[in-house]
């Protein structure tokens, strides 16, 4: 294993849990495998369908009791720990990891010199400055694309399409990449909305000669749209086929 640094950095977590890698999900990276999950507190966008809305929408803990402070050597040991229970690495997820990405950046170091793999879920809206720091070290992502629409993403979301596709294209030409889009009922349920998609992302599997594998997700009322119906089964079975036209390796999930 690594060794410890003095006066480490240390962070707070909000979520901790051995999860199969296919729930990240990741279909294509280490079937079958477990990886070990942490979250933090916070996200640089404001979603109203946000599944995780209890640690993401906050940067506190105060309903969720006393919270643990972990350094990176912490998390690199207890990855480590897991190893003999099929654990291949550590993976930052939950909420937006990219809000601490110092500290995701200082724990990839470590998980790297313990040989064992960086899994980054995030939402992908950060500059192309962070990306550059994470990105030589993370080893397979998923990443959240929600939308086609900028203006969507801007007035809705919080958030930046042109943050997020550069950092798509950027990673795919880099590290193992897997996409989710979540399907919200009349926001961006349409054939035509997915035929943009999945056309951007088979012209980056073309430029990389690399799959990239798409996940299209079922809705759940959450956080502020708690008065919404869930996505219809039919509808996201409906645009997995669509996506299918385009790409290969596409998954329904949540239904």
């Amino acid at each position: 294993m690594v060794k410890e640094k003095a006066a480490q950095e240390k962070q707070k977590i909000a979520a901790l849990a051995l999860d199969p890698i296919e729930k990240k999900p990741l279909y294509h990276f280490f079937p079958g495998s477990a990886i070990l999950s942490v979250g933090f507190f916070g996200c640089n966008m404001h979603c109203p369908f946000c599944q995780n809305h209890e640690i993401s929408q906050t940067t506190d803990q105060k309903q969720r009791g006393p919270a643990k402070y972990v350094s990176a050597w912490d998390l690199a040991e207890l990855a480590h720990s897991y190893k003999d229970s099929g654990n291949i690495g550590l993976a930052y997820t939950y909420n937006e990891p990219l809000t601490h990405w110092r500290f995701v950046r200082e724990t990839e170091e470590k998980i790297h010199e313990a040989g064992m793999k960086n899994v980054l879920v995030t939402n992908g809206s950060v500059p192309e400055r962070i990306v550059d720091e994470v990105l030589p070290l993370t080893d397979a992502m998923n990443v959240d694309i929600k939308s086609f629409d900028r203006d969507y993403y801007a007035e809705v979301l919080k958030g930046n399409l042109d943050y997020v596709r550069a950092f798509i294209e950027k990673a795919a030409g880099s590290c193992h990449v897997e996409l989710t889009t979540l399907i919200i009922p009349g926001e961006n349920d349409s054939d035509s909305e997915m035929r943009e998609i999945t056309s951007w992302i088979r012209s980056i599997e073309e430029r990389t000669g690399k799959a990239i594998p798409y996940h299209i997700s079922r809705f759940f009322p959450r956080y502020r749209y708690s008065d919404r119906t869930p996505t219809p089964v039919e509808t996201v079975y409906h645009l997995t086929e669509v996506a299918r036209e385009k790409l290969k390796f596409v998954y329904p999930g949540n239904c």
